[in-house]
């Protein structure tokens, strides 16, 4: 019987990533710069045919980002490696939606991994090598990189914030503080995770991370931070809304002593403020229609207050005084009551729209408490959203609205097609193609319409071939 000698796997300096070729088979694929190459450019000569081709109209909305930069400065290596490859298969796993064992996947042999620049899938253990390499500074400073990039492009209106925990289901095995996410639930173990949303353009900036015990008053800080690096704002330029779990002294002196931020926060209900809200006298009160009524007035915490000024927003509901039912906000901006309470505030409620749209991405569950994992993980998921969210303006209602796992399972994993090259062009073919008389404007051409928009047309993950779109 003839055999295979292989004598590639003895050379010295070999390099081999453990990858997932089928359900019941992995094995050991070669990832030096030339087997990476090669393994390309061979699947590219054999054609592609498979029903994942949809996630190539996410590649030219990674050239604007310029995503490929943003990986390989993440992870330190030169560009015709194999770890920004692996950086960007985490980013279309995440756009995807796809969660548990990479290996139940299946996802080779159907046009996702030569998407990452890649001639198969990585396995989970080789993903855990590359994000455990990497520090929680490196996952923090790529998202505001990512940030700068957002903001240049127009995705933020940068003048009201919201911020809001969110807890991730964890399956960690180790002890942790749980948490009862519904009165008729058993406390469940999760991981705290705080995110920054734009209220206005509803996208995200940024997000820290910690286990369950970390408080909405220890994490702000860091993530007020990472937004301040992010829109380098003004001084009383940016409000910053939040809940009442942030309405504490020191989030307070915080924001007034350490950034240029505003806020809007809600106070906890009590005895005590009810009683003081009802003092409120009556003449204070602006009223614009029937049952609704605001005032503004100095405050100053009991004790630990820094020398800044604070102030009340009284909000009265009713028109019964024996009815009257009262709610109290803090800001550190004396600005127009109404406005405040009417136009602004109700805008945090944006940031619970979000999650409800785009946890699947990858903000749903946390298989480790490995933060540095955690945070490389999630920050991948923050690029593939914001790659989305440019393919969401190409697209028409009601496709344009769908959330993130309806889009990805009926779109970019619903689309069957065929990639192949022609001269330095690989053409993607898409058959019967939902609002392919609508995507034919945006895609087709699209060396032509990319250098308009003065960016490079050549992908550099796929060796600078061009890409290009046809719709039959």
């Amino acid at each position: 019987m003839a055999c295979k000698k292989k004598l590639y796997a003895f050379r010295p300096d070999a390099e081999f990533v453990e990858s997932y070729r089928t359900k019941r088979r992995d094995r050991q694929e070669p990832c030096d710069p030339v087997s990476l190459e090669r393994g390309v450019r061979q699947l590219l000569a054999d054609k592609v045919s498979g029903n994942m081709v949809g996630l190539w109209l996410l590649i030219p909305e990674h050239l604007r980002l310029g995503t490929w930069d943003l990986l390989c400065g993440w992870t330190g290596m030169a560009p015709n490696t194999v770890q920004p490859r692996l950086a960007l298969q985490l980013v279309n796993e995440a756009a995807l939606c796809v969660t548990g064992i990479r290996q139940a996947r299946t996802l080779s042999q159907k046009g996702f991994e030569l998407a990452n620049g890649l001639s198969f899938v990585a396995s989970d253990h080789a993903i855990h090598d590359l994000l455990g390499v990497h520090t929680v500074a490196e996952a923090e400073a790529l998202q505001v990189a990512l940030g700068r990039i957002r903001r240049a492009s127009g995705h933020y209106a940068g003048q009201l914030l919201a911020i809001d925990p969110h807890h991730l289901r964890s399956y960690a095995k180790r002890q942790t503080r749980r948490h009862r996410h519904k009165e008729n639930e058993a406390a469940a173990k999760t991981t705290g995770t705080f995110f920054c949303l734009d209220a206005d353009s509803e996208e995200p900036l940024a997000f820290t991370i910690g286990t369950y015990a970390r408080t909405a008053t220890q994490a702000t800080p860091g993530l007020l931070s990472l937004a301040e690096a992010i829109l380098m704002p003004e001084k009383g330029k940016v409000t910053v809304l939040a809940d009442k779990e942030h309405c504490t002294v020191e989030l307070f002196n915080h924001a007034a002593q350490h950034t240029y931020f505003d806020l809007l926060i809600p106070q906890p209900s009590s005895p005590a403020l009810l009683r003081q809200l009802k003092e409120t006298p009556a003449e204070a009160f602006h009223s614009p229609w029937v049952g609704f009524a605001a005032a503004t007035r100095p405050y100053r915490f009991t004790h630990g207050q820094g020398e800044f000024p604070l102030y009340q927003i009284v909000q009265r509901c009713g028109e019964n005084p024996a009815a009257y039912s009262f709610k109290g906000f803090l800001s550190t901006r004396r600005d127009d009551a109404l406005y405040s309470l009417i136009d602004s505030y109700p805008k945090r409620w944006h940031l619970e729209e979000f999650f409800n749209a785009n946890q699947a991405l990858g903000w749903k569950r946390a298989g480790t408490l490995n933060l540095n994992i955690r945070y490389g993980h999630m920050t991948m998921a923050l690029i593939a959203e914001a790659a989305i969210h440019q393919l969401r303006k190409r697209l028409r209602l009601p496709m344009a609205q769908w959330d993130a796992g309806h889009l990805a399972k009926d779109f970019l994993k619903g689309l069957e097609g065929d990639i192949r090259v022609t001269d330095d062009t690989i053409l993607v073919t898409y058959y019967n193609a939902p609002q392919a008389e609508h995507l034919r404007p945006h895609y087709e051409n699209l060396p032509e319409k990319l250098a308009k928009e003065k960016i490079q047309p050549q992908v550099p993950w796929l060796y600078n071939f061009k890409l290009d779109f046809r719709f039959r």
